[in-house]
Order: structure tokens, then C-alpha cells, then sequence
């Protein structure tokens, strides 16, 4: 993870995953700009429309998520939660049964 936080493009990520990261980044830094020619690289590493939507929504959820976090005053995570919380991520995924 720390790899690709600090070099995407240098990463061992799949070229089809560093598309959609640099598309993700657009989303999220970007978005008023965004066209329909965004979404073609995507597809030329073979993303359909369906991945291409739930990158859009999860990159729009964790704004969303952050701002009310921010302006609510929550405070943040204990470094000890989030290793917990990544622990059970991993092991469960993010649904909850």
C-alpha cells in the first residue's frame, strides 16, 4: 500500500488498476471537469460501466463521509481501532452480515 501511495505509476499495480486509480483521483480532485472520454481508458484496460460507476460512488461516499466528519466535530480513531477495523476488513470485507 505504502508503494502505491507514493508511486502509482512506479507500483506493481496492473495497468488496468493504475487507470482506474488515476481516474478515481480525477473524481475526486477534479470532478466539474469530468467527461464521458474520461471513462475510455478505463474500458480500453477492460473496466464496464458497472466498475466504472462504483469507483465514482465509493470515491463520492468517502468524500461525503469525511466532510460530515469534519464539520460534525468526530473525533478521530485511535491508531489501535484502525488497525482492529483493518483487521476486520480484511477478514469480513466491509458488509455487515
Amino acid at each position: 500500500m505504502a508503494a502505491v501511495l507514493a508511486d502509482v505509476e512506479g507500483s506493481a499495480l496492473s495497468q488496468a488498476e493504475k487507470a482506474m486509480l488515476r481516474f478515481v483521483d480525477k473524481v475526486n480532485h477534479d470532478s466539474p471537469a469530468m467527461t464521458a472520454a474520461d471513462m475510455e481508458p478505463l474500458r480500453e484496460v477492460g473496466w464496464d460501466d458497472g466498475a466504472i460507476y462504483y469507483a465514482i460512488t465509493v470515491c463520492a461516499l468517502f468524500n461525503f463521509y469525511n466532510r460530515w466528519i469534519d464539520a460534525a466535530g468526530v473525533h478521530a480513531l485511535s491508531d489501535e481501532a484502525h488497525r482492529a477495523g483493518g483487521k476486520r476488513s480484511a477478514a469480513v470485507g466491509y458488509v455487515r452480515k
